[in-house]
């Protein structure tokens, strides 16, 4: 299903719940509560990351250059023009 239709249908479904009045409204505290648990796990993320010594566990690293192609880029080869065709 293309992009633009499931989000017809999604705006829909959210029109309905709000004329039903069993939508959820999020009030400021639940917003802020959120939004501190998504960067928390952010930040733990970014950390993990940087605890992992490069070519352990991630394959990024110059032993395997083609896994930028495979959906695990390096950053390092990315931010340079070494691999332009």
């Amino acid at each position: 299903m293309d992009r633009s239709k499931q989000r017809d249908i999604a705006s829909k479904g959210g029109k309905a719940a709000h004329q039903k009045g069993t939508a959820h409204e999020w009030t400021s505290e639940e917003a802020r509560e959120a939004g501190r648990k998504g960067g928390m796990a952010s930040h733990r993320r970014k950390q993990e990351q940087q605890q992992t010594p490069e070519g352990v566990g991630n394959m990024s690293g110059p032993e395997n250059p083609e896994s930028a192609v495979e959906g695990n880029p390096n950053p390092e080869r990315m931010m340079g023009t070494d691999n332009l065709p």
